[in-house]
């Protein structure tokens, strides 16, 4: 016996026919909507703005706001000592770093490289 399954995908937005799923996250939660190619189009438009000026994250995943650490980026939470550590080399060796705040992914490869 053979069978045939069939999905037609309908616009979120308006309810007619959909082209395609927009997957997008935002303040750590993922979302998806079925959209026209009209609509996914506005959909881009409206948000090119803020992805232009954004930081893409690593696993492509939304994640959470995380306290401590290099910060984003998908790195982890680094303690306060290494830290302190990856500024006071970041210094010696001519990187701008501030005393306080997210350390620079670039300065914290660098550090990684360098040891």
């Amino acid at each position: 016996m053979a069978k045939h399954t069939q999905v037609i995908l309908i616009d979120d937005l308006d309810g007619g026919e959909a082209n395609e799923t927009v997957t997008f996250a935002i303040d750590g939660t993922s979302y998806e909507i079925d959209l026209s190619d009209g609509n996914a189009k506005r959909l881009r438009e409206a948000l090119s703005p803020f992805v232009g000026s954004a930081r893409r994250a690593d696993s492509g995943q939304a994640r959470g706001r995380r306290r401590g650490g290099a910060g984003g980026g998908g790195q982890r939470a680094m303690t306060r000592e290494k830290s302190a550590e990856i500024r006071a080399w970041a210094k010696a060796h001519g990187h701008p770093v501030s005393e306080r705040g997210r350390i620079a992914a670039s300065i914290v490869q660098a550090y990684e490289d360098a040891h």
